[in-house]
């Protein structure tokens, strides 16, 4: 019986030996966890500030590019894009190209002003030249509209001139070199008796015209003197001043017109008729 007690006590005995040594393994595992643990902290924290000092290393690295690039005014970025937005800044505009920093600057100083009797005066300046240039426009205007009266007078003297050398021209074929208009002798003694200064290119016209009328005649005797197959093979060859061989033929007797016509080419004979044809 007292043997059986002390195996019950051995056996409580172990039992809690076993479960205080469990326990003392459990909490030696939970240490060792919670070390690992602050280990793996520790070094994530480490990583993660490496990260952060690498990233802001790269951000510096790519700021002083850019800035580079615009105090370089590459591609004209920094004076015609970040000049106008940055030129203000303070600190921050220091990376803007030198020239478009001048550039700026100039420009704001055109419009600027330090009293309010400065703005006033450049005001009246400006004024003055509206002023003057609508007065110039007004004065070129009056101008032009002269150019246009002096060209309309011009155009109304033209239309008169070409009028009057129509009428000129109806008188003398209707008048003074008609069929019953008087001699050409009469018209010659009547110009050289009138003033020469008046009469000058008259006389002149009527001086050749009789010229021309003593060679025609010379032309029409001649041609008339002539075989009519001769002076049809010369008619024929004057194909140029057919007008002029109409005015002979004009002059002749019908029988020696005929005669000639009839020898003439048929299409130069067609011509002259045509040409001698009466205007109805």
């Amino acid at each position: 019986m007292a043997e059986e007690k002390e195996e019950v006590v051995d056996k409580k005995a172990a039992k809690k030996e076993e479960k205080q040594r469990k326990k003392e393994e459990a909490k030696a595992k939970k240490t060792q966890r919670a070390e690992d643990s602050d280990e793996l902290e520790e070094e994530s924290g480490g990583s993660k500030v490496a990260v952060f000092f690498v990233s802001l290393l790269i951000i510096i690295v790519w700021l002083a590019i850019i800035a580079l690039l615009i105090k370089w005014d590459v591609g004209g970025f920094g004076s015609g894009m970040l000049a106008p937005i940055l030129k203000d800044v303070p600190y921050v505009n220091k990376i803007l190209p030198d020239d478009a920093v001048e550039e700026v600057s100039t420009e704001d100083s055109a419009y600027a002003y330090d009293t309010m009797a400065d703005a006033v005066e450049r005001i009246k300046e400006l004024e003055k030249e509206l002023a003057d240039a609508q007065n110039t426009s007004s004065a070129n205007a009056d101008y032009i509209s002269q150019l246009e009266a002096q060209s309309a007078e011009l155009q109304q003297y033209k239309e008169n001139e070409a009028e009057f050398e129509k009428e000129k021209q109806s008188f003398y074929e209707d008048v003074v070199f008609s069929d019953v208009a008087p001699d050409v002798e009469e018209y010659k003694k009547y110009y050289e008796s009138i003033d020469p200064a008046n009469a000058e290119v008259l006389y002149k016209q009527v001086v050749a015209q009789t010229a021309e009328d003593e060679q025609l005649d010379d032309y029409i005797k001649t041609y008339s003197s002539m075989k009519p197959k001769e002076a049809a093979a010369i008619f024929d060859t004057m194909t140029d001043n057919l007008k002029l061989v109409a005015q002979i033929l004009n002059g002749m007797d019908a029988d020696s017109r005929a005669a000639i016509l009839g020898k003439m080419s048929s299409d130069t004979a067609a011509k002259v008729t045509e040409i001698m044809k009466p205007s109805e």
